[in-house]
């Protein structure tokens, strides 16, 4: 099982690659979420939530396993996040840039109360940062979009 986590949480291994994790993880993330999308929108809905709770269990048993309670490795959590934000938009080359740069920021930066989230124990305070990090990204791109006509 617990190699079943390690491959979960690191997102395929993805989280191993040396320097900046997280941004890792979200870049190899928008693949998904634009593929997922084009499914359309139950079967990305379903999706996300396959992301969110077998993130939720394997960040927990991996981050356990490690003795550290959010090792930069688990990147399940970016995905998560990155899928967030296309609940908002529609995912075309513009969005997909923005909402990686836009929730990289958000997510390093964790303005409140996102940074409160993460001290929720184990794969909840895991995921639910950086999913609110990708509402957060969803909530600004959708008011450019729409409020300004900027996307």
């Amino acid at each position: 099982m617990l190699k079943l986590a390690k491959c979960f949480a690191t997102y395929c291994y993805i989280g191993l690659l040396p320097k900046m994790p997280g941004t890792w993880g979200s870049i190899f993330a928008i693949p998904l979420a634009w593929t997922l999308y084009q499914l359309g929108k139950i079967p990305y809905a379903v999706a996300f939530i396959l992301v969110t709770l077998l993130g939720v269990w394997a960040s927990k048993v991996y981050s356990e396993s490690v003795g550290n309670e959010d090792p930069d490795e688990v990147v399940i959590d970016e995905v998560a996040g990155i899928l967030t934000v296309f609940f908002f938009v529609k995912p075309d080359p513009v969005t997909l840039f923005l909402s990686l740069i836009l929730f990289r920021v958000i997510d390093i930066f964790k303005p409140p109360p996102i940074g409160l989230f993460e001290k929720i124990p184990h794969g909840v305070g895991i995921m639910v940062d950086d999913i609110l990090a990708g509402v957060l990204t969803g909530v600004i791109l959708l008011s450019l979009e729409r409020f300004y006509g900027l996307i």
